[in-house]
């Protein structure tokens, strides 16, 4: 039987960024370096088939510091954490290595900085995320209050109107983000930003890709992981752009054939800790059941490489 034709943008850029790209490659040196196994503090990266495939090499995922032994190297994933668990590593004269992406770190400087100048933190972000909670933990407990939306700026106590200051996770939706922080600065005029917008070059570029792929398909799917913050933010900025229909998928398995009956657009996308690997194997499937024809749509180019800390560099 003759396929019914399909046009599949692939939106551009997609998948993984530098930072993502920087942590998975540091657990794969530390484990060359120092032999398996090697405990990694959460999830590297949000992605199962990443974390699945470290796994196979020997690298052992925990939740907490307290889960790993003194006597093998601990790495800390690239969402960042609180400043107490390299403390405690340290104290407890652990080898460790933090993958915390750099633009992350950067955003952690910046409160720091923030602090020691007197202002009052005031972190946008999703209360539960790593990267919130790693964030949050580089002051101390209560230095740092959260908002998630609009409607909580209207609400939050602070200090000192005049002496604040606002940081932002990496990952969030660019568009929501502009809203809370124009409430934020209704609400506080002396309030102080970031230099550079804290949300990450990765996560604008994704985002743009999407909103011009979206009103030219019927059908749109993100391939990453439902824990993944920026996956689920390229959904909902299909759904925004005008897409009738905004998945998340983690592999191709989890199509759902059924609701895509009739269509002859799609497009496709990943989360900054989706592999390509896992894009192609989408695009294998749609070919399974579609005579396809990918069109590329390209809105920026990437070129970011962050280098991996010295210690991986040196000879064990």
């Amino acid at each position: 039987m003759k396929k019914p034709p399909l046009t599949l943008y692939l939106a551009a850029p997609r998948g993984f960024c530098a930072g993502v790209d920087r942590a998975i490659k540091i657990v794969e040196m530390a484990l060359q370096k120092w032999g398996p196994p090697v405990y990694v503090r959460h999830e590297i990266v949000h992605n199962k088939f990443v974390v699945d495939g470290l796994r196979a090499k020997g690298a052992v995922f925990v939740e907490e510091l307290q889960e790993c032994p003194d006597d093998r190297p601990v790495i800390f994933s690239a969402h960042g954490v609180p400043k107490s668990v390299p403390a405690e590593a340290a104290q407890r004269e652990m080898i460790y290595v933090d993958a915390t992406c750099p633009l992350v770190s950067k955003v952690h400087v910046e409160a720091q900085r923030h602090a020691d100048a007197g202002l009052q933190m005031i972190m946008i972000g999703h209360k539960g995320h790593p990267e919130t909670v790693g964030t949050m933990g580089q002051l101390p407990e209560g230095d740092v209050l959260l908002v998630e939306t609009v409607d909580d700026v209207a609400t939050v106590q602070v200090r000192d109107p005049d002496k604040l200051a606002f940081v932002t996770q990496t990952t969030l939706s660019v568009d929501d983000t502009k809203d809370i922080i124009a409430a934020l600065q209704a609400r506080f005029p002396a309030i102080v930003g970031p230099h550079k917008e804290d949300i990450c070059y990765a996560t604008t570029n994704r985002q743009e890709a999407v909103k011009a792929v979206a009103p030219k398909a019927d059908a749109l799917l993100v391939v990453g992981a439902p824990n993944s913050s920026n996956s689920r933010r390229l959904v909902e900025v299909a759904s925004r752009a005008g897409c009738q229909y905004a998945q998340l998928v983690q592999r191709a398995t989890e199509i759902d054939w059924r609701a895509l009956e009739g269509i002859s657009t799609v497009a496709v996308t990943a989360g900054a800790s989706a592999p390509e690997v896992l894009v192609n194997e989408v695009i294998e499937a749609f070919s399974a059941h579609y005579d396809v024809t990918v069109e590329p749509v390209e809105t920026a180019v990437e070129n970011v490489e962050f280098k991996v800390p010295r210690v991986l560099r040196q000879p064990a």
